[in-house]
């Protein structure tokens, strides 16, 4: 029985390609670019899908983030905004 726990610990964790990166952003914003260069590495390192947003396209988020571009999320959940730390969002995803 003690054999089993390591597949069920896997079966628990999600699966890297399960997970997703949103990046919120708007044209011109050098921190945005700043943040997707981090988002790039560590999500391409890992496996892991990204996209991106346009806050200029999207009213919802334009009122929800916009004093905070740009903002991660992961899974959906926010992850951080304005300035992106590899290393934190490397934990998030690997956690």
């Amino acid at each position: 029985m003690a054999g089993m726990s390591p597949i069920f610990r896997r079966k628990r964790a999600r699966a890297r390609e399960d997970r997703l990166v949103t990046l919120i952003r708007k044209p011109g914003c050098h921190l945005c670019d700043d943040a997707q260069m981090v988002i790039e590495k560590v999500c391409g390192d890992l496996g892991v899908p990204w996209e991106y947003k346009d806050i200029d396209q999207d009213p919802q988020l334009h009122e929800q983030y916009w004093e905070q571009i740009p903002v991660v999320l992961v899974d959906g959940e926010q992850h951080t905004f304005w300035r992106v730390d590899g290393e934190r969002l490397r934990k998030a995803l690997t956690d």
